[in-house]
């Protein structure tokens, strides 16, 4: 996934501590996500072959990385309904997007096969259908093979260029290992874990402010601290997350707070989560919004942060869906506060997918009521 991003995406939001209280009152967000995740697959899906188009208007240009993100969607779609219509999916999914790379999931960039193998591991986890399981796992033996010494230590981002150690290379990574060792048990996996959160922590993560720095050049030792994404933000609140779930350590969900807090107050404009452009940073947002509501859902999270957190998501996804969806088609753009107009990208669908999947998880929760 290339991260050379327009310049527009460099600067941040507002600073802000203050969400506004909700407007709307009466949104059913189960049905909100029915109507967004059925779009998804009516909308993107290419019938012939088997994966998901780049646009709403059936551009055909292969992008590999969101394809995990549209099955992780439908995934999120079908636990929560358990309607067939999304589960449907995940066989012609496997066979398309394989056959569409290549006829293997392996990639010369080492995030984007963290992203399918944490998609395939979620099926394998909700289906016990064995081929998922066999591309996870051999998707994380070619993931492993990232790692070297250069800058200390990482996952480098693309095969070839072994210098440039990315946070979009490591968050991802700490997540897929600590969730292999929470479903199989083999103590590899939570080493490899430990070793990629420790290495990012330590040279991408700014634990004073809670900025993920975007890079280091292990060549010149440059960090690029420029660009903050919430993307990243997002995997390391995740990469914690996850730790936590292992060691039952409140230093690692202190550590996604303190990540937590810096996105919802400075990446945003007027409490909403900035727009980061077309294309790849299209997806940015709803990859921090998956990992933010997984941070919600943690027992021991103090009870004012998720409070500030839930509010959070209730004001975004309220935003987005009276004043960012383009109905009745049900699109969404890369800023959720504007509608997209007839045609969008596949990334920035996926994103207002995952926030309002993400607000009906919440409500299902118990955590925000219609």
């Amino acid at each position: 996934m290339a991260l050379l991003l327009p310049a527009m995406l460099i600067s941040c939001g507002d600073d802000e501590s203050i969400v506004p209280e909700p407007e709307e009152e009466g949104i059913d967000w189960n049905e909100a996500a029915n109507l967004s995740s059925m779009s998804l697959a009516n909308s993107f899906w290419n019938s012939e072959e088997k994966w998901f188009y780049y646009d709403s208007n059936g551009k055909a240009d292969w992008n590999y990385w969101p394809q995990a993100h549209a099955l992780d969607v439908l995934t999120d779609a079908w636990l929560r309904t358990n309607d067939p219509r999304y589960s449907a999916y995940f066989d012609n999914w496997y066979a398309g997007v394989k056959a569409r790379n290549g006829n293997t999931f392996e990639n010369d960039f080492y995030d984007d096969m963290e992203w399918i193998a944490l998609a395939t591991l979620r099926v394998w986890q909700d289906t016990n259908d064995p081929k998922f399981k066999e591309a996870t796992l051999q998707l994380w033996e070619y993931i492993k093979t990232g790692w070297n010494d250069n800058a200390g230590g990482g996952i480098t981002w693309k095969k070839g260029m072994e210098w440039s150690k990315n946070a979009c290379s490591n968050g991802p990574a700490c997540i897929l290992a600590a969730r292999l060792y929470q479903e199989f048990g083999d103590e590899s996996y939570k080493e490899w874990a430990l070793k990629i959160y420790n290495w990012e922590k330590s040279t991408l993560v700014n634990m004073n402010n809670g900025m993920v720095y975007d890079h280091i050049n292990s060549e010149t030792g440059e960090i690029k601290r420029d660009w903050v994404f919430t993307y990243n933000q997002g995997t390391f609140i995740g990469s914690a997350v996850e730790l936590y779930k292992i060691f039952n350590e409140k230093a690692y969900l202190n550590d996604a707070v303190v990540v937590a807090d810096y996105t919802t107050s400075s990446l945003t404009n007027n409490s909403v989560l900035k727009s980061e452009g077309t294309g790849d940073g299209g997806l940015f947002k709803g990859i921090f919004i998956r990992y933010f509501t997984d941070l919600i859902l943690q027992d021991r999270l103090d009870a004012s942060a998720k409070k500030r957190y839930i509010q959070f998501i209730r004001y975004n996804a309220e935003v987005l869906w009276t004043q960012g969806t383009t109905k009745p088609a049900i699109l969404f753009g890369p800023n959720w506060s504007v509608k997209p107009g007839s045609v969008t990208g596949l990334p920035e669908q996926l994103s207002g997918c995952m926030l309002i999947e993400a607000a009906a998880l919440l409500q299902n929760e118990g955590l925000i009521t219609p």
